[in-house]
């Protein structure tokens, strides 16, 4: 193991994570009621340019009239791109008005470390004159070239970043790749189009401590499609998946929730490699497997995985 360590930030249950558009207030007390680990507040993509204001005043008002946390949520807001004059505003009302209530600040489209840098600077600036203590965490959305060809810088950003989340729609309109559906497979593609990119996503989270979250699914009406994206999202390291309709909230939690029977068998692993340690063995067998140090950590992941949803529940 190198002596170089990057721990995990911050942690937090993102298995769903549902994104409702400001600009509805009764969808956003629909998705406070929701099975959702997370709830964004969508300033952008989701609002049409009349509309962005009231969004946001609907935004403010939520944060501060429902209690996300008994609600066992996660509550975010999607802030408008760095390149409109939406989003000033936008981090300063909401942290101005709101700033107790929201956990975190979704930058998307970020680009370079100095997109996250602006808005962190904003965020302390406001904070510090509020006289609070420093809470809100940032998130930032990988959905551009530039993005992605930046992603390990970003990463690397450190201050309030806690997690990368892949912005597939957008991602793809900015490659001008050809797509059927959103986050959905190509048939003249032999397999996954979005495998490198979002693995190249997921290393650079796990490099540098981040969490990461998978981005959305286009037809909310095929759950099997949404099941199999999920799937193959979980399988590279990922730890949650957007949810764009309420109907994709529980294929989510249930595709990143470790079934039991994985559970126990991580228990089983744990166990068994105490007791060769005990024994002063550096590795055992299990259902006629080998496991070694490399088996518990990843046995460990499962784990505190389960824990977390234990503690929700």
């Amino acid at each position: 193991m190198s002596h170089t360590l990057h721990p995990l930030r911050r942690q937090r249950l993102q298995r769903s994570e549902l994104a409702v558009p400001a600009s509805n207030p009764s969808m956003i007390d629909k998705a406070a009621a929701s099975a959702a680990d997370y709830v964004f507040l969508d300033l952008e993509d989701a609002v049409a340019p009349p509309e962005k204001e009231q969004a946001r005043r609907n935004a403010i008002q939520a944060l501060n009239d429902i209690d996300w946390a008994e609600k066992g949520k996660t509550v975010s807001v999607r802030i408008n791109g760095l390149d409109t004059h939406y989003m000033y505003r936008d981090v300063v009302d909401v942290m101005e008005q709101a700033g107790d209530h929201v956990d975190t600040i979704l930058v998307p489209k970020v680009g370079v470390p100095a997109d996250l840098y602006m808005v962190e600077a904003m965020v302390n600036q406001i904070e510090q004159g509020a006289g609070r203590a420093p809470h809100v965490g940032i998130e930032a959305l990988i959905e551009t070239a530039l993005g992605m060809a930046n992603v390990d810088d970003i990463a690397q950003f450190g201050g309030r970043l806690e997690a990368l989340h892949f912005g597939v729609a957008d991602y793809a309109a900015s490659l001008r790749a050809r797509t059927v559906v959103i986050g959905g497979l190509h048939p003249d593609y032999p397999g996954d189009p979005w495998h490198a990119a979002l693995t190249r996503m997921v290393i650079a989270c796990r490099a540098f401590g981040l969490r990461a979250i998978d981005g959305p699914f286009g037809d909310f009406s095929d759950k099997d499609a949404f099941r199999q994206a999920a799937h193959r999202a979980a399988v590279l390291g990922c730890e949650g998946k957007w949810a764009i309709h309420p109907s994709q909230v529980e294929l989510a939690n249930e595709v990143f929730s470790p079934p039991r029977e994985e559970v126990d068998k991580a228990e089983r692993i744990v166990a068994a490699l105490k007791a060769a340690e005990k024994a002063r063995l550096g590795a055992a067998s299990l259902d006629g497997k080998l496991i070694d140090a490399a088996s518990e950590r990843m046995a460990r992941n499962v784990i505190e995985a389960s824990r977390a949803i234990d503690a929700k529940g």
